[in-house]
């Protein structure tokens, strides 16, 4: 069985093939995101710690969390499940996942290290990838570099040169546009949009008084004119009488 190991504090990751069933006999009947020690792999290994992460069987299907076995069954996929895209709105689908119990029946074996042990294992934790991108999250950016509201976070981007392809031109840098940025702008922007919400309730207030008044008057004409009918219909019905 391979195992791919990655160690994500350094940003590396590396396969390693185990023919030795002995050796990955612990991972058996585990589920995923299960935390198994390393010791059995080799002394090398010793004191390591992992955190199981998927993997795939022998016929390439993944491992899926919520699967409480070891085998593959048929499943009533929806848009959101892992492994199905839906291809028009609403559909539905039956197809094979496998349960995420970990056997002897997978080739690979996908595990993070969540504790460092006493021996270097060379090209995964002596060797470090700086990370590529820099955080994007105005919130993220505050958290890497420790810093307070009142510093300015569009000076601490991080940026990476690119050195272009063709000869001749010059090198340039690219940066992320920075999310949940709080300016000035976004603020004057936020209070004139309460301030339309204010004026826009105060309007429909003003409109629903104005309809209130103006449906009071309305049933005050017609009580009024009911009323004169009715005292117009009393006096014929005894000036007829006397007659």
């Amino acid at each position: 069985m391979k195992l791919n190991i990655s160690f994500p504090s350094n940003g590396t990751q590396k396969t390693f093939d185990f023919d030795n069933e002995q050796a990955v006999r612990p991972f058996f009947d585990k589920r995923m995101s299960a935390e198994v020690e390393g010791d059995s792999l080799g002394d090398e290994w010793k004191g390591y710690v992992f955190r199981i992460t998927g993997g795939n069987d022998k016929q390439g299907f993944c491992l899926t969390q919520g699967v409480l076995t070891n085998k593959r069954v048929r499943l009533l996929l929806a848009k959101g499940s892992k492994g199905y895209i839906p291809r028009r709105t609403g559909e539905r689908k039956r197809k094979s996942v496998r349960g995420c119990i970990v056997d002897a029946q997978l080739s690979v074996l996908n595990l993070a290290i969540i504790k460092k042990g006493e021996k270097e294992i060379p090209g995964l934790t002596d060797t470090q990838v700086p990370r590529r991108l820099g955080p994007k999250r105005a919130s993220k950016i505050r958290k890497l570099f420790n810093l307070s509201k009142k510093d300015d976070v569009r000076k601490y981007v991080i940026r990476r040169k690119i050195e272009p392809k063709k000869e001749g031109k010059k090198p340039y840098s690219k940066a992320p546009r920075i999310q949940r940025l709080v300016t000035p702008q976004t603020l004057q922007r936020k209070r004139h949009r309460v301030a339309l919400k204010k004026q826009r309730a105060q309007k429909q207030k003003t409109l629903a008084a104005n309809y209130a008044k103006l449906l009071a008057k309305h049933q005050q004409e017609r009580r009024e004119a009911r009323h004169l009918a009715h005292q117009k219909r009393r006096s014929s019905h005894k000036s007829e009488s006397k007659a």
